[in-house]
């Protein structure tokens, strides 16, 4: 039996993935995400409230 193709999208191997603009560590898509994913820019709070006083990843 095949299974459906929308569940074989999101697969943690198919998951997409950015680059966090104060660490540079990349970091996968969240479901929590799914609506906003486009605006989101950092990998979690702390590197959101490090933003504020850090300069971009490549200078970090």
């Amino acid at each position: 039996m095949a299974k459906p193709q929308a569940i074989e999208r999101f697969r943690k191997p198919n998951l997409p993935t950015k680059d966090c603009a104060v660490c540079g560590r990349p970091f996968a898509w969240r479901k929590k995400w799914a609506r906003d994913w486009a605006e989101v820019k950092f990998c979690s709070d702390r590197c959101r409230g490090d933003s504020k006083t850090r300069t971009p990843a490549d200078g970090a």
